[in-house]
């Protein structure tokens, strides 16, 4: 398994949930989309990565070295931005970056000053005083201020509005173009329709698709139906079917959408997983 980062039967089991045997590898400077429905395991998939919490078995390697043996020295090549912030609410900026830069050997306070202008944050504020996108910005700042190759960026877009979340993508698809690789955990899959490269899906805790965007998507078509269409319809090759205002929709596999009545249309990601979801329950 080759590439900059390379995952092999990573497992962590709780009482109610387990990450079991999840393996793959990201490709250097591309975007990858780690997607999946809340509790699917993305956050635990991250954090066992990191070391954050410990994985019961399994093997992570970053930039060909194996990170339980090397964490210092990879992590000094890593930005890792989170949804939830989780700097001290009362403390000015200027104070949690001053304990935050020593910990970088690569720190650069030029790049740091930019990124405070180019975002438009002030160092006098406090976590508190900043909104929902202003904090993930100042996250980014951190993350971006020592030269990281790779951005693992866990839910950066939960809670904020289009706006903010529109500026958030412009910066990661130009940090993309300056040669950053990404992992990006969202279940926001509009975000990875616009940025994406590649796609990691996973279900309950189980890595379940892998490769290109477009590659998974054009696997799949959207239908449309009317409820005699429907009634005629081999529900065999209808995934996740249901109601909608005219009738009913599905997911079929493209090799399989002549053989269905009704209206046929490209999938997107987010249709696409909303259908293998539901199909899956049922």
């Amino acid at each position: 398994m080759n590439g900059l980062v390379q995952v092999n039967s990573l497992s962590k089991r709780y009482p109610a949930f387990c990450l079991e045997n999840v393996s793959f590898s990201l490709r250097e400077g591309a975007v990858t989309g780690l997607i999946g429905r809340n509790g699917a395991g993305k956050t635990t998939l991250l954090k066992s990565m990191l070391g954050f919490i410990q994985p019961d078995r399994g093997e992570v390697r970053f930039f060909g070295m194996d990170f339980e043996g090397n964490q210092q020295r990879i992590k000094q090549e890593i930005g890792y931005v989170a949804g939830s912030f989780g700097f001290y609410r009362g403390k000015r900026l200027s104070a949690i970056t001053a304990v935050t830069a020593p910990f970088y050997d690569a720190w650069d306070d030029q790049v740091y000053r930019r990124c405070l202008k180019d975002f438009r944050l002030d160092e006098r504020k406090t976590p508190a005083q900043l909104s929902e996108g202003m904090k993930v910005k100042y996250a980014l700042t951190l993350a971006l201020s020592h030269h990281a190759r790779l951005l693992i960026l866990d839910e950066p877009t939960s809670g904020l509005d289009p706006v903010s979340r529109d500026e958030l993508l412009d910066v990661l698809a130009q940090l993309n173009r300056e040669g950053t690789t990404i992992l990006y955990s969202t279940h926001v899959t509009s975000d990875l329709d616009r940025c994406a490269d590649d796609i990691l899906y996973l279900r309950d805790g189980r890595l379940t698709a892998q490769g290109s965007l477009r590659g998974f998507v054009s696997a799949w078509r959207d239908v449309s139906m009317t409820e005699e269409e429907h009634q005629r319809a081999d529900d065999s090759l209808l995934i996740g079917c249901r109601r909608h205002r005219d009738g009913w929709e599905a997911l079929v596999r493209a090799e399989d959408a002549q053989r269905v009545p009704g209206s046929v249309a490209e999938a997107d990601l987010e249709s696409v997983m909303i259908h293998l979801e539901r199909g899956c329950g049922e």
